[in-house]
């Protein structure tokens, strides 16, 4: 879990004056997406929502909830095989981030940055012998609510169950 969360969003390098390279390029180092995950079976994890901080190589618990398996599903159009994943990266946007920068182009590169994102997801699944599959099918609000996000300043932009292969 560490490494995937590395691969996605980790920090690389760290330089002496607050500048911090990830492991995915990102349009002006604007970082615009945040990483959740919803958590269904891993190993010393409790089921539920977590949020991944960067710089910190940390989960923070958003909440717990043992029914979260069919939540994630039916937000994402009643895909009931995502409940068997081990867990579901969940990508989310703070649109500002790069709008204040971009303007109308800024949508355009928060898009790109979230294939950037999941393309390595897929490579570090790849690279130890798991496997993933990128979800852009689910109902907004829903998906919103169960991050406890607004749907306006950040919203859900992307998912991707992962776990072991069968």
């Amino acid at each position: 879990m560490s490494f995937l969360l590395w691969a996605t969003q980790g920090i690389r390098e760290q330089s002496g004056r607050g500048h911090a390279l990830r492991t995915v390029p990102s349009a002006g180092a604007r970082h615009a997406l945040e990483t959740y995950l919803c958590i269904l079976g891993v190993e010393g994890l409790a089921r539920g929502f977590y949020r991944y901080l960067p710089l910190e190589q940390q989960l923070v618990v958003e909440y717990r909830d043992e029914n979260v398996a069919g939540k994630i599903a039916s937000a994402a159009f009643e895909q009931n095989w995502m409940s068997s994943a081990a867990v579901v990266f969940v990508w989310s946007t703070i649109p500002y981030r790069m709008e204040w920068r971009y303007g109308l182009a800024a949508h355009k590169v928060i898009l790109l940055d979230a294939g950037h994102v999941c393309q390595n997801l897929y490579l570090a699944c790849e690279a130890i012998g798991a496997g993933t599959c990128a979800v852009a099918a689910y109902d907004q609000e829903l998906m919103d609510q169960l991050l406890r996000i607004d749907g306006k300043d950040e919203c859900v932009i992307y998912l991707a169950a992962a776990g072991k292969v069968s």
